[in-house]
């Protein structure tokens, strides 16, 4: 399957609302509260929040898409995590895709990006919160060579979840 992997910019933002939108669903009914995922959906993947997102300082995303669709992207801002930060570090906020462009090296194509984006922004570490129930995406980390720092609390709708803290050194 041919995917084009592209920068996003502002006229991005219904893109990527509607991918974060798909993806946090796909990734979390049956398993999340259905109430809270909707309300995390609404509020965290609205068009709006990306244009904010995309607008802050330090932030920088990637688009796939595969025939001109969107299937997945990858977002990089200042971090924001509970543990002790230092110059050049980089939080990898978001990384999805779709299940159907899962499988083929596009994770690895994104996570390659931030890894440079961070190497060229000081070359600090590179930083990430995922959901401790997520095995899938940490199995995927570790084999990527990212390792546990820390934990935090993510509030998802009403109630809070437990995410680790992972860390690639880029540098």
């Amino acid at each position: 399957m041919e995917y084009h992997i592209r920068p996003c910019t502002q006229e991005d933002v219904d893109a990527l609302s509607l991918v974060g939108q798909a993806t946090f669903l796909e990734a979390f009914a049956g398993v999340l509260e259905g109430r809270d995922i909707i309300a995390h959906c609404l509020r965290q993947h609205s068009a709006i929040a990306y244009q904010e997102i995309l607008r802050a300082n330090g932030s920088c995303g990637w688009l796939v898409e595969m025939k001109g669709a969107p299937v997945g992207y990858a977002i990089v801002q200042s971090p924001d995590l509970p543990v002790d930060l230092m110059e050049g570090d980089v939080e990898l906020k978001r990384i999805y895709l779709l299940g159907s462009a899962r499988g083929n090296g596009l994770g690895a194509k994104l996570l390659e990006k931030a890894r440079a984006f961070t190497s060229a922004n000081g070359g600090g570490r590179l930083l990430l919160g995922v959901y401790k129930g997520n095995t899938s995406a940490i199995e995927f980390y570790r084999k990527t060579g990212f390792h546990e720092i820390g934990e935090r609390l993510f509030r998802v709708g009403d109630n809070s979840y437990a995410d680790s803290v992972l860390m690639l050194r880029t540098a």
